[in-house]
């Protein structure tokens, strides 16, 4: 069996860090951070705050932060990477 050489990491895509737009920053903090930590601190910020719809738990419904992302009331968990690609800058 051949054995797996170390990369040194993860590269590119998710681990790459990107820099939040001024709405997005105010739910996962400013300065850059990879795209994999921007998706953790929404999920915090959706659990914390109880956003998830208790009919449809894929359904995640806005509060005035998440509006300002979001650009509606509501979204999938399916849409969350489409709306957090629209508030970042490489």
């Amino acid at each position: 069996m051949a054995e797996k050489k170390a990369t040194g990491g993860a590269r590119g895509g998710i681990a790459t860090p990107v820099t939040p737009s001024d709405d997005l920053a105010a739910i996962v903090g400013k300065g850059p951070l990879p795209r994999s930590e921007i998706v953790s601190k929404m999920w915090d910020h959706i659990k914390k705050n109880n956003l998830q719809n208790p009919e449809n738990k894929r359904e995640i419904l806005a509060d005035d932060k998440l509006k300002k992302v979001f650009g509606g009331d509501k979204a999938t968990m399916f849409e969350l990477n489409k709306h957090i690609a629209n508030h970042v800058t490489k």
